[in-house]
């Protein structure tokens, strides 16, 4: 199975029935179609925190049985705050994958910048269509509500940014859109057309999710937890309730060390590697930061006495043998202060039937065999481009070492 950034994914729509579905640019219905929109404003009491964003309107938006799309202005309760960035768990998001942009990406690519903006411009009140990072959003909100509850004054939440290189007349659709899908983004980074790589450390970005292998690997190399995510024509449904981040091991929350052995010296050579260092630590790899801040969020809840239903779960899914070198691994997030809720070691057994029973809401692998194998089963996994594994090709192996 091949993919692609640009390729098309049937992704579902989660409004409700009652609400007539996004478009990825194709239907001319639109927002102005919609006649009966009822909007109810009133002042909210501001947290007792004076140095926070503050949002003081509650809108509540009813929805209609109509013949076009119609447009949901966010519900927003109690005087909800936007953390700074310093405080926050920061996840920039690439509009390329928040959003199904397939079309206007052809419009680009064949007819050019200008006629681009035009076709934007004039299609501004027709909504996109959930990309492979929507649900992985929607879930985040869902933990901001959780968290919300029990420490209404916290600003560690996750801060979602738009990232796009969007010019910013594209700001308009992107923001209907946002309203229509009920989102609650209100930090935009609109570059048109350079690098946002300088803004990513502006912004304190935790993660960084884009459809351009390129900007992604500049990230990494900035030192900032990124991955490459793809369309997909197969996706699985996710829980509503609870945020599923799985994670490969070598590579990604540890350094690529061992798969240099591997790569270098073959499995037996690795085994051995890896008995003879038992006890001492992997270096870390990319994507360790953002497993070390999601447990960070679980340990609130925990405290709160909500360890079995705490809505974050993790997993380390990995080619690793248990007995042979799996003890390693465990050894190096133990010493970290970290662990996963779960932890799989396939010896080399393929991850797709075993991510499509957890069902994440993104899975990270640094090896696009595997990213693929998660999305013929439906799974939504993203590349991490880091690490030896880049200089071989992309084929289905047998490899164990990770």
């Amino acid at each position: 199975m091949s993919l692609d950034p640009v390729l098309v994914m049937k992704g579902q729509d989660p409004m409700p029935n009652t609400c007539p579905p996004a478009s990825n640019g194709d239907s001319k219905a639109s927002w102005e179609d919609s006649k009966d929109i009822h909007e109810n404003t009133a002042a909210t009491k501001k947290p007792k925190s004076t140095n926070l964003y503050t949002c003081d309107v509650e809108v509540d938006m009813k929805c209609h049985f109509m013949k076009g799309p119609v447009r949901r202005a966010r519900k927003v309760e109690g005087g909800i705050f936007f953390p700074k960035p310093e405080n926050a768990v920061t996840i920039a998001v690439s509009s390329r994958v928040l959003f199904r942009t397939e079309k206007e990406q052809i419009v680009f690519e064949q007819q050019g910048i200008e006629e681009y903006l035009r076709y934007q411009v004039e299609h501004e009140n027709e909504p996109f269509a959930p990309g492979p990072a929507f649900p992985f959003v929607k879930a985040l909100e869902t933990v901001n509500t959780r968290l919300r509850e029990l420490y209404p004054e916290s600003e560690e939440l996750f801060d979602i940014v738009l990232v796009t290189y969007n010019h910013a007349h594209v700001g308009v659709r992107l923001i209907n859109t946002i309203n229509y899908h009920n989102l609650f983004i209100e930090r935009f980074c609109m570059t048109g057309g350079t690098s946002p790589i300088g803004y990513l450390k502006a912004w304190h970005t935790n993660l960084y999710l884009s459809a351009d292998t390129e900007k992604v690997q500049e990230a990494l190399a900035e030192g900032i937890a990124a991955a490459t995510m793809f369309m997909s024509d197969k996706q699985i449904e996710v829980s509503e309730t609870q945020l599923r981040v799985a994670f490969d091991g070598d590579a990604v929350l540890f350094s690529d060390e061992s798969e240099r052995i591997f790569k270098a010296h073959g499995l037996d050579k690795f085994f051995e590697h890896e008995r003879e260092n038992e006890n001492t630590l992997l270096d870390h790899g990319p994507l360790k930061s953002f497993l070390e801040l999601l447990g960070k969020l679980q340990k609130k809840f925990y405290a709160k006495g909500h360890r079995l239903d705490c809505p974050i779960r993790t997993y380390l899914v990995t080619a690793r043998s248990a007995a042979s070198s799996g003890i390693r691994a465990l050894k190096t997030l133990r010493a970290w202060g970290l662990e996963t809720d779960e932890a799989l070691f396939l010896a080399g057994a393929p991850k797709g039937p075993m991510l499509e029973k957890i069902r994440p809401h993104i899975y990270f692998d640094d090896q696009m065999f595997h990213v693929e194998g998660a999305a013929e089963m439906g799974a939504i996994a993203a590349h991490v481009p880091y690490g030896i594994a880049q200089k071989y090709p992309h084929k289905k192996s047998t490899n164990t070492s990770k």
